[in-house]
């Protein structure tokens, strides 16, 4: 019985290594998620701004292969099917997104301004104040 409880042992970290225990755990609870919701139950209406913000959080998890947490906040939080899209979010934003931009999602083009106007605001403070 020893040679079944090592292969067992072995299996299960090989699976957890590798990232598969985690994602088949994660596309787990994303089907019971959607097998308990009740087919009539009329969910509230999700605001545009909160559409917004998931598809951002979506994009980000699906660029770093992070898919089944994205699935997950995909069924759980409303997401329409098929999503939103880049270029719809994009121009909600008003983030311009060229050739280089689209290489990353658009959280990091979002960080990369308003870092870039905290550290233009606060040389233009400084400046002022000595």
């Amino acid at each position: 019985m020893s040679t079944f409880e090592d292969l067992r042992s072995a299996v299960k970290q090989t699976l957890e290594q590798n990232g598969s225990l985690a994602a088949t755990r994660a596309k787990l609870r994303a089907d019971i998620f959607t097998t308990l919701q009740h087919p009539t139950e009329v969910k509230p209406k999700v605001p545009h701004e909160n559409l917004l913000i998931n598809e951002l959080i979506v994009e980000y998890l699906n660029y770093n292969n992070l898919h089944c947490a994205a699935s997950v906040l995909a069924a759980e939080s409303g997401q329409p099917t098929p999503s939103l899209g880049r270029a719809f979010v994009a121009e909600q934003l008003n983030v311009h997104d060229d050739e280089k931009t689209r290489q990353l999602p658009l959280l990091y083009s979002l960080l990369s301004h308003f870092s870039a106007n905290t550290r233009t605001a606060n040389r233009t403070l400084s400046n002022r104040t000595n």
